[in-house]
């Protein structure tokens, strides 16, 4: 038993050698409530913070390079006076959650850098323009800007296309109502004029002015035709019906015999009248002797030749 012990003990030993608390320290500690809820840690000392102004300009001094300004170009500025205020414009004027005002106060501090350093580099003799004559190389392949041409072309199209599209649309629409107007004006014209028969046929009016109106805008719409055609003289084959028929006039019975005309003679022929003037051969009078034989007197003729 008491080598179990001695063991036991050893154990112990070794146990409280590893651990750096041993049991009996932790007791005392929560006896004097030293102990808090919680993992204990073992906190190390903290970096203290130093100001090595020495090693910061000797760092400095390794790659500082001393170059010209206008290898440089940078230029420091201040507070900028607001033009409107004329005022320095310092943390209290300028509100940082103020989008508009944040973004005035850098254009003016950046315009004051610019004006600052245009005269130093027209002091040089440094050029601040682009040339006319200057061209640049594309940050983009010409296929690139090809593809980006035809995207742009093609909605352009689409656009035009569309535009199209309306109009006719739109001059569809108005054709239609154009359309129905005319439509809807001539059911009234006709059902008006329809009221105005039935009332004269039932003896309740004596008016026919429905029949003039009716006339007058036929002639109307016949006149409003031929004033749109052009004028023109008659073609040549009225002009030669003309000269040989007349220009219009009584066309039956112009030949029919009258009082007067029977009673004058003076034209009368009495040698042409009675076939007693010359003759004339294949006309008038007589027919003109055939010399030709006849058929039977051809044939003879023919045997005979045999």
């Amino acid at each position: 038993m008491a080598r179990r012990g001695s063991l036991s003990d050893s154990g112990s030993d070794s146990g409280s050698e590893d651990s750096s608390l041993s049991d009996s320290e932790l007791q005392e500690a929560f006896s004097r409530g030293a102990l808090k809820p919680g993992l204990n840690v073992v906190l190390e000392e903290r970096p203290k913070r130093r100001n090595d102004a020495d090693g910061l300009k000797q760092c400095l001094s390794e790659f500082k390079q001393q170059l010209a300004w206008v290898e440089r170009l940078d230029v420091t500025s201040g507070q900028v006076v607001d033009p409107v205020s004329q005022s320095a414009s310092n943390k209290d004027a300028v509100d940082p959650e103020n989008d508009f005002q944040r973004e005035m106060s850098f254009y003016r501090q950046a315009q004051a850098a610019v004006l600052e350093a245009l005269p130093k580099l027209r002091k040089l003799q440094v050029p601040t323009r682009r040339p006319d004559d200057y061209f640049a190389e594309m940050a983009k392949s010409d296929q690139q800007m090809q593809k980006i041409r035809q995207k742009l072309k093609s909605k352009q199209e689409a656009m035009e296309r569309s535009e199209k599209a309306k109009q006719l649309r739109a001059m569809r629409k108005y054709g239609k109502k154009v359309q129905t107007e005319i439509l809807q004006r001539r059911q009234k014209e006709k059902k008006n004029m329809l009221n105005a028969v039935k009332k004269y046929q039932k003896g309740l009016s004596d008016k026919l002015d429905f029949l003039d109106e009716e006339q007058t805008s036929s002639q109307g719409n016949k006149k409003g035709s031929a004033s749109q055609r052009i004028k023109k003289g008659p073609n040549a084959k009225r002009r030669y019906k003309n000269q040989k028929f007349g220009f219009g006039g009584k066309k039956k019975g112009s030949k029919w015999n009258t009082k007067e005309s029977f009673n004058d003679v003076s034209s009368f022929r009495s040698k042409v009248a009675h076939n007693k003037g010359p003759r004339k051969a294949g006309k008038g009078g007589k027919k003109a002797l055939n010399k030709r034989p006849g058929k039977r007197a051809r044939q003879k003729m023919k045997s005979r030749a045999r």
